[in-house]
């Protein structure tokens, strides 16, 4: 059924587009019969080219793993409390946006910040081609502003890093040894019902095996909180962990854009793919050099401009 939706979406799309068409080409024989407007014919005109545009995107999507979900980890740089802060600024951020655009987030591991803000989260989004959309955000945030945490009230420089991988399903085959396979169960924190903080509900999971993009013994581990079960939180541990291994299996097959992807992993000056100056009033993206100075609308998760320019200039690698 999946498969089914997906070619249904396509021949829509293509409906859709070719209808757009031929309604241009029969406005064009009414303006030049004067029976519609040059306004009215610009109008059916941009219709047209949005919908080809929308045709164009969706065929950017087209690699392994596009259509899937995404499990999304926002990781604060050096630079104590307006690094967090500027962390907890980014999940928001992607939140709005998923709720904007209809996928279901679930925040599967929190890590607070010392005094306010957050040292990590992991977010697991749910929806069609949410991680073909989203994989454009992999890589440095930078933020630029007067920042709230400094007495002096200078201006203030501080990084992120946004890591997406692909959330695989059932349908995909990832092969786990068990006997390599570890757990630790810990008491989960906060608010959330009467097992927590009296019952070790929290499970860590410690997975060793041989990296396929590096060739050498390697170590993945996954904390997971979101249930009041340790089954349904060992369930769902297991499930980012195959999301993990397909990523990597995804890096070996690509090698080429995986080595463009870890020229963007390090948290530091010039590594960054967007910038974000309050003062300002801009958002850049370096990749692509698309630009807005509406912050405030990027901020609450307006991203579709930024992930359209990346994708029609990357997508298809």
């Amino acid at each position: 059924m999946r498969k089914v939706r997906s070619i249904k979406q396509w021949i829509d799309l293509y409906e859709e587009a070719a209808t757009a068409v031929e309604e241009l080409t029969i406005s064009y024989d009414f303006y030049k019969e004067e029976m519609m407007s040059e306004q009215e014919l610009d109008g059916q005109y941009a219709r047209t080219l949005d919908i080809i545009e929308r045709v164009e995107l969706k065929n950017m999507l087209r690699n392994e793993g596009d259509k899937l979900g995404a499990v999304l980890k926002i990781v604060a740089g050096a630079g104590g409390t307006e690094a967090q802060d500027w962390a907890s600024m980014l999940m928001r951020m992607y939140l709005r946006y998923c709720e904007a655009n209809g996928y279901k987030a679930e925040i599967v591991n929190l890590l607070e910040g010392d005094e306010a803000g957050i040292k990590n989260v992991t977010i697991q989004i749910e929806g069609d081609y949410a991680y073909g959309y989203l994989k454009s955000e992999n890589g440095v945030h930078r933020l630029v502003r007067v920042s709230p945490y400094n007495a002096q009230g200078k201006r203030m420089t501080s990084f992120s890093s946004v890591f997406v991988a692909p959330l695989v399903d059932d349908s995909i085959e990832i092969d786990i040894n068990p006997a390599n396979l570890s757990w630790d169960t810990f008491r989960s924190s906060g608010a959330g019902g009467q097992n927590v903080n009296k019952v070790e509900t929290g499970v860590r999971l410690h997975y060793k095996f041989v990296n396929p993009v590096t060739e050498q013994p390697d170590e993945i581990v996954i904390e997971n909180t979101e249930s009041r079960s340790q089954f349904g939180n060992k369930d769902n541990a297991m499930r980012l962990l195959r999301s993990q291994l397909y990523e990597l299996e995804l890096e070996k097959r690509n090698a080429e854009t995986a080595k463009i992807e870890a020229g963007k992993k390090k948290i530091e000056w010039g590594s960054q793919i967007r910038s974000y100056v309050f003062d300002d009033r801009r958002v850049k993206d370096h990749r692509t050099n698309y630009q807005t100075s509406n912050v405030n609308a990027v901020m609450d998760g307006n991203l579709e401009a930024f992930i359209k320019a990346y994708l029609m200039e990357f997508g298809g690698w």
